[in-house]
């Protein structure tokens, strides 16, 4: 307990600067806008790389939740600059949402690489507030690396639940805590304060599996998975599917 509350103070020494443009309530707005977008688009090029592999597995069944008249709508929570289009199915409608709206740029340009999607709206929205999407409207709900910045996780699987048709399908990919006992879960607690404000509120140690597995889903399959980000404290991830 004293090792980490000692090298979080290093790290506040460090990040001192962000320290006190958050406290002139300057940070915020310039991560939102800038900052976040930027590095978010970096990170999410690394990660991509890692876990093609897991998501072309995730979304092969996606085709399976089709209606009977073949249509496939969509929601993606989260949506940033598009990195998952590549994996959905021709023809599939897609409604992407963002509590950020300033990942334009890199979502404009990926919508036009990935034309063989219908692109039906995009909604500024919290994944805890979804008002604007309609019950039971959607066969299939995406969220990858979302559930970690979220406020509420239960209250954004209550959303999940209420706006999927019965018998549809959430998808997800989601860094987590790593075990107690192992280095990792150390250098988590020791990062977690100044990592939660640069990077927008991202938490490193939620045990999100927990949540998923209290969210009244039908049918639930979670792998536990390691995808190494060099040079942070994210390692650790679950991959999975949850059925109304």
């Amino acid at each position: 307990g004293a090792s980490v509350l000692l090298l979080r103070a290093c790290l506040v020494l460090l990040a001192f600067p962000i320290y006190l443009l958050s406290f002139l309530g300057l940070w915020e707005p310039f991560c939102r806008k800038v900052f976040f977008p930027f590095l978010l688009d970096k990170i999410i090029t690394v990660h991509d790389k890692k876990s093609k592999k897991h998501k072309e597995e995730l979304f092969s069944n996606l085709p399976d939740f089709r209606r009977p008249s073949g249509e496939l709508r969509l929601l993606e929570i989260g949506t940033g600059s598009g990195s998952n289009f590549q994996f959905y199915p021709p023809g599939c409608k897609v409604t992407c949402s963002d509590i950020n709206p300033h990942f334009q740029e890199g979502l404009t340009k990926n919508m036009k690489k990935h034309q063989h999607l219908h692109y039906e709206q995009f909604l500024v929205a919290a994944g805890e507030d979804l008002h604007q999407v309609p019950s039971g409207s959607m066969d299939a709900v995406v969220c990858t690396l979302v559930l970690c910045s979220v406020q509420s996780v239960s209250s954004t699987l209550r959303e999940v639940l209420r706006v999927l048709r019965p018998g549809g399908a959430f998808y997800f990919l989601e860094h987590v805590a790593a075990e107690h006992s192992s280095w990792k879960y150390f250098w988590q607690q020791v990062c977690y304060p100044t990592w939660k404000l640069v990077f927008a509120g991202c938490c490193l140690e939620r045990e999100l599996w927990k949540d998923l597995e209290e969210a009244k889903f039908s049918e639930l399959k979670v792998q536990h998975i390691r995808l190494a980000l060099p040079w942070t404290p994210i390692e650790p991830h679950i991959v999975g599917y949850g059925v109304k």
